[in-house]
């Protein structure tokens, strides 16, 4: 029979969802499909009431009153806040923690979820190994780490540092990347014929602006603002699931190339045809574009756990950061000047690529596939 494996994650923003499937996707190549993997999305289908709804309470609140979000963030990642928020809803949650894992039986447990994390501490002896994969990537909120765990990944060095701070025992925790799919890290071959195949120019540079799987964030005025500034350049925008604004972008006049999309699935050759990713600071398109070799211009960030982000990417010379359509649009005009620009260009792309980590899904798999 083959073995079982959970992974716990929560759709409260889409980077826990898609490292979960980069970690399935490397962990069934490893078994040669001879393993049981399943996603299970633990508030929806197990938390009691108010939290059921976290996942919506999360996207109206970091993404629209931010000012909450840090507020809360804040709180909760200070040592007596949470004590003080352990002491008014663990005891109230862990009747129901108790019961998904009488329901959901497994030979291990895989938290890509911070708050999911905590729940090992319900398992009492002979539990099944428990596994955290850490989604953030430098801001790391004290929630995802907790000593009772049989291993911690973490993406970055300064993640690890911060899970020591925290009192992680040293040897439970590796650095390893963030799980992105594979398909980030193949070979991307001639870049004009991908191009080609895209139906995109091959004479200007692109310019590819996206705002997470929900098109989050203001695409429209920075699109509008690279437009009306008539840069020289081709640009690429991906609305996501925001049907409305994909809507508003297809019905705009444009002063020059623009390719619009709603939500795809072909992200990896859209990072290796482009030139720039103008992008808000979300952990997993950053990994994603530092495999990719692709310069950032990073326009908006969660209070909280992306701020680190923008620090990560701004330090190590990988982009930039640029909060408004106007500072998007002259950032984007020096790294296009046709002089100085090219060489601006390839050494964010090189610094990126530096960062990178292709084999990030894979080496978590192995480390997770040891405990089985």
């Amino acid at each position: 029979m083959n073995k079982r494996l959970i992974l716990l994650f929560s759709d409260t923003g889409g980077g826990h969802r898609s490292a979960a499937e980069a970690l399935i996707e490397a962990l069934m190549a490893q078994h040669n499909g001879a393993l049981e993997c399943v996603m299970v999305d633990a508030f929806k289908g197990y938390a009691p009431p108010p939290f059921d709804r976290t996942a919506a309470w999360y996207a109206a609140v970091a993404n629209r009153r931010p000012w909450q979000w840090a507020l809360f963030y804040a709180f909760t990642n200070h040592s007596l806040g949470f004590r003080l928020f352990d002491v008014l809803v663990f005891g109230y949650v862990a009747p129901n923690i108790r019961r998904f894992f009488c329901e959901n039986p497994a030979d291990l447990y895989v938290s890509v979820h911070p708050v999911l994390t905590q729940a090992v501490r319900v398992l009492g002896p002979g539990r099944p190994p428990f596994i955290t994969v850490v989604t953030d990537l430098v801001s790391v909120h004290r929630a995802w780490f907790a000593p009772q765990v049989d291993a911690c990944l973490v993406p970055t060095e300064r993640a690890c540092r911060l899970a020591l701070s925290y009192g992680m025992p040293a040897d439970k925790v590796r650095v390893v990347g963030l799980p992105v799919a594979a398909r980030f890290g193949a070979t991307p071959g001639d870049r004009n014929a991908l191009r080609a195949q895209l139906g995109w120019g091959r004479e200007r540079p692109i310019v590819l602006l996206v705002g997470g799987g929900d098109g989050i964030g203001p695409l429209f005025e920075i699109a509008q603002a690279i437009s009306e500034a008539r840069l020289p350049c081709e640009l690429v925008v991906v609305a996501g699931r925001n049907q409305k604004l994909l809507e508003r972008l297809q019905a705009a006049c444009w002063n020059l190339p623009v390719h619009i999309y709603g939500f795809v699935r072909t992200m990896p050759d859209f990072m290796h045809a482009a030139d720039v990713l103008v992008s808000k600071a979300g952990p997993g398109t950053i990994s994603e574009a530092f495999i990719a070799g692709l310069p950032i211009i990073l326009y908006s960030r969660i209070p909280g756990q992306e701020e680190g982000n923008v620090a990560l990417v701004v330090e190590e010379g990988a982009g930039v950061w640029a909060p408004s359509p106007a500072q998007v649009v002259e950032a984007l005009r020096r790294w296009l000047d046709p002089h100085a620009g090219p060489d601006r260009l390839r050494r964010a792309a090189a610094n990126a690529r530096r960062l990178g980590r292709p084999n990030a899904a894979r080496d978590a798999a192995q480390i997770i596939s040891s405990f089985l």
